[in-house]
């Protein structure tokens, strides 16, 4: 009887030992949680929300990321893939001279009573070649008033990308998809 006790006793224990290192993996290497600090991407996500980033899988245009530079974090949203050309003009999106909507900015922009959400922009004035480098992405906070983007600190490095994120879970009455 004892023995039999002892047994489930350590199959428990190896149990609980499994579980904490593939919660340990999962929540350091493939899922992580973090914390929005600032403005920079409001109205799509408050300064406080909680999202948890995906370290794996393909980074693509209009996905939300998060990249260091130096010791910093940043949460931004890819505009320009390598290769393209990025354009802004009277708060219109131009890549590689086709027009693309931002419907994640419309309810912001019916907010704005002064000038445009957007000020007028290009790669071809800022980047060698006019176009986002090979490696790098071209990205930007939603709050376009408010954010240290591409537009200032030049394309994100590849290597740079913590991951992607899509899902913000707190505070519960904000959660949602990230489109």
């Amino acid at each position: 009887m004892k023995e039999k006790n002892l047994k489930r006793l350590w199959a428990w224990i190896w149990a609980l030992v499994v579980a904490v290192l593939l919660a340990t993996v999962i929540r350091y290497y493939l899922f992580v949680p973090i914390i929005v600090d600032g403005v920079s991407m409001m109205p799509t996500l408050q300064d406080g929300d909680r999202v948890i980033i995906n370290k794996f899988g393909q980074v693509d245009r209009f996905d939300v990321v998060v990249f260091r530079e130096g010791k910093n974090e940043y949460i931004k949203r890819v505009i320009g893939l390598p290769g393209d050309k990025i354009e802004y003009k009277n708060d219109e999106l131009y890549i590689n001279d086709k027009k693309y909507d931002e419907p994640y900015l419309n309810d912001y922009k019916e907010k704005v009573t002064e000038g445009n959400l957007t000020d007028n922009y290009s790669t071809v004035e800022q980047l060698d070649g006019g176009k986002v480098p090979d490696d790098t992405y071209f990205v930007m906070g939603d709050n376009r008033r408010a954010s240290r983007d591409s537009r200032i600190i030049g394309p994100i490095p590849k290597e740079d990308i913590v991951g992607t994120t899509s899902i913000c879970y707190w505070p519960l009455s904000d959660a949602k998809i990230i489109e």
